[in-house]
This record gives C-alpha cells, sequence and structure tokens, in this order.
C-alpha cells in the first residue's frame, strides 16, 4: 500500500514538515514527482479549474509551468488538526511577455490514512510585480 510520511494524525513537527515536502515538491516544477503526493482520485479547486485524479493533476500542472516561468513558491502552516492542513503561500513566477507576478493563496488539504492527499482546495490571487520586486529568489 503507498504512503507518504509524515502520516495523520498531525503534531504541529509533523504539520510543518508536510507543509515543507510540499514546498520542496513543487518547487521543483516536476508534475509527475508532484502527483505521486496525492491520492489516485484526489480532487481539487484551483481558482476556477476542478481537476480530478493524478492525470488531471499532471496535465494541469505541466500547463501551468509551461506558461509560469522561473516560479519560485513559499508555504506556510497556518493551522492543522488530525488530517487536514490550512496552507497560506505566495509565489512569483513571470510569463512569457516578461511580465512578473507575485501570487497570495490559501490552501486547505485533507490527507487519507496513508498520508496522501486526497482534497487540495486552493484560492489564489496574483499580483502584477517588477522584477525589482521579487522576494522569493
Amino acid at each position: 500500500m503507498e504512503q507518504r510520511h509524515p502520516l495523520p494524525p498531525f503534531t504541529l513537527e509533523t504539520a510543518k514538515q508536510k507543509v515543507q515536502l510540499a514546498e520542496d515538491a513543487w518547487n521543483t516544477k516536476d508534475p509527475v514527482k508532484v502527483s505521486q503526493a496525492y491520492t489516485v482520485d484526489s480532487e481539487w479547486r484551483n481558482r476556477s479549474s476542478f481537476i480530478n485524479g493524478r492525470p488531471e493533476i499532471v496535465k494541469f500542472l505541466t500547463g501551468k509551468w509551461e506558461k509560469e516561468h522561473k516560479y519560485r513558491l513559499k508555504k506556510e502552516l497556518w493551522a492543522f488538526t488530525d488530517n487536514r492542513i490550512a496552507v497560506r503561500f505566495e509565489y512569483e513566477y513571470h510569463n512569457d511577455e516578461g511580465q512578473w507576478f507575485r501570487a497570495y493563496g490559501n490552501e486547505n488539504w485533507e490527507f487519507d490514512a496513508n498520508g496522501l492527499m486526497e482534497k487540495r482546495y486552493a484560492s489564489i490571487n496574483d499580483v502584477p510585480i517588477q522584477e525589482s520586486d521579487r522576494r522569493i529568489l
């Protein structure tokens, strides 16, 4: 059976560890690697997109990172319970035209007993910035 440590129920230490592992994985910009942290039938809402299952996650992330150049992410634990974690995050990227953005958001995560994320709900807002204003390098 597939497991992804740390497993719920989460403590402060293991919740922080789970958040850091997610940040590290997303910063690889490897859609297949990132998708392995989710259940095969994982349910996402990302902005106005609804995504279900690993193949859709890979497709979504592939498209995302083809458009968001020099993507860099920072996540922070906001709250947690037994099998749920809430994070706030920001990331920076530039588009094909060279315009930089900082995206701010919140995510709610729910995990199965094996530590795989079965639900991910993200609300995200983008703010145009100057390259000189970047904070996440």
